[in-house]
């Protein structure tokens, strides 16, 4: 396909720059919003006057001619084409004629492909946030079923207190929810400010209604600034960010439950078919899917540093680098899609083990804070009662043995303030369901949270 820009070139372009500038291999996807975003154009060009009511039924009979073609397979777009823009509006020609070369009246390719890449994220945001969504809903089924199970919570990796594997599994649909307000604002500010009309970076001669496409293609308002909406993608910066911060907390997430389904915590166990084996190793049930996760957050965080790094030297206004913006955030889309779909069912299909989250507590000793604060409450210093908690800990190591397998005998040669009570004020569940301070691992509270989470997920 000829280049829409030749004209002032006395020879030919070298194949090889033409391959090099080309981005049709990666602005293809961007078809739909380029015909959107051309339909509305072309209507306020007709509305204003500037093109006749013919051309515009023209175009619009050949736009969306093309979007049934792309759809039934009769179409496929051209690999030489320079990018998707000269695709379409070469297609449209082809088929309509003079109209469709009226088609890019008063419009640049800078606030053309400004237009399109707003779109595209703001459509790819609002499958992200649904995914996200389910897979907060995922995780508020599981915490429900989990509500009592108690585990150890650590700290330093090391077994520290008492907690449920409900309250566990609801840390990450808050940080997921913030996630979503993360997303959320980016999209707001992307629907801010409409970059349609800014032309090439000053504007036109031409009286067009911006407003009016504002509206029509969803957006608050037009740009203020026309060398501001062309050289924008403060929105893609903001939005990767957003993906990278998510891309960390499904990181967090695969982490944990690698540790919990190895045979040394053997916590939960994933389903099959979310598993694989080992070629040598007839035994192996490997984590793939979150190991996965845990790699391709770094290629997400990539992403980011792209854009950044692509942006920050670029004087105003539209400077060729930031063709580089789409294969950055495309990806960035891409791979937190791909995540949050696999994650979402795998983590619905795993199954606790509370026994041995139960017997990892009773061992780990996440209850001698609590034996501790019961010397307190009868009387002892809480330093005293700290080392006295400490050197009984210590004795059960080399026994072999846990703070709830001591005899009564065995307390009281530590200490006269055990009583039988103490056998209550260290039972784990008691322990956990002790805390009864707002946002703490008790059954009720995790029930509270998930409540919470549900009541924001539907607003």
């Amino acid at each position: 396909m000829p280049q829409l820009w030749q004209g002032r070139a006395s020879k030919a372009v070298d194949s090889r720059v033409n391959d090099f500038n080309s981005s049709i291999r990666f602005d293809a996807r961007m078809i739909e919003q380029d015909i959107r975003g051309s339909l509305v154009h072309s209507a306020m060009l007709g509305a204003q006057g500037i093109i006749s009511a013919q051309d515009v039924e023209d175009i619009h009979k050949g736009l969306h001619s093309i979007l049934d073609d792309l759809h039934s397979g009769a179409l496929e777009i051209d690999p030489t084409a320079e990018d998707v823009h000269t695709f379409v509006e070469q297609t449209l020609t082809a088929r309509v004629g003079d109209a469709g070369k009226r088609l890019h009246t008063g419009r640049s390719r800078n606030d053309q492909v400004a237009l399109d890449i707003r779109l595209y994220l703001r459509d790819a945001a609002a499958t992200l946030q649904k995914e996200i969504k389910d897979l907060i809903d995922a995780i508020c089924r599981k915490a429900e079923e989990s509500a009592g199970y108690v585990m150890p919570g650590y700290t330093h990796l090391q077994r520290a207190q008492p907690v449920s594997f409900g309250h566990q599994l609801m840390a990450y649909a808050w940080m997921l929810l913030r996630d979503l307000g993360r997303m959320q604002d980016a999209v707001r500010r992307m629907d801010a400010e409409c970059p349609l009309g800014s032309g090439a970076l000053a504007g036109t001669t031409y009286p067009l209604d911006r407003f009016y496409t504002a509206r029509e293609l969803g957006f608050a308002a037009p740009c203020h600034n026309s060398i501001d909406g062309v050289s924008d993608r403060d929105f893609c910066i903001e939005l990767c960010a957003a993906m990278a911060t998510c891309m960390m907390h499904l990181s967090r997430l695969s982490e944990e439950v690698i540790l919990w389904c190895s045979w040394e915590f053997r916590f939960v166990e994933l389903d099959d078919a979310f598993t694989t084996g080992s070629s040598i190793m007839p035994q192996k049930k490997n984590p793939d899917v979150t190991e996965l996760i845990r790699g391709k957050t770094g290629r997400v965080y990539g992403d980011l540093n792209t854009l950044l790094v692509m942006m920050k030297g670029i004087p105003l206004a539209y400077d060729k680098d930031m063709q580089e913006d789409k294969e950055a955030i495309f990806d960035a889309v891409d791979t937190l899609d791909l995540c949050l779909r696999t994650l979402t069912p795998m983590l619905a299909t795993m199954t606790p083990r509370p026994e041995n989250m139960r017997k990892a507590a009773a061992h780990g000793f996440i209850n001698a804070t609590d034996c501790a604060d019961y010397l307190t409450k009868k009387g002892m210093p809480f330093r005293d009662a700290y080392k006295c908690t400490g050197t009984m800990v210590a004795a059960c190591i080399r026994e072999g043995k846990t703070l709830e397998e001591m005899s009564l005998e065995e307390f009281q040669r530590y200490s006269p303030l055990f009583e039988k009570d103490v056998y209550e004020a260290i039972d784990l569940t008691r322990c956990c369901e002790g805390r009864t301070s707002y946002g703490g691992p008790t059954r009720a509270s995790v029930l509270s949270q998930i409540a919470d989470v549900r009541a924001a997920l539907a607003q």
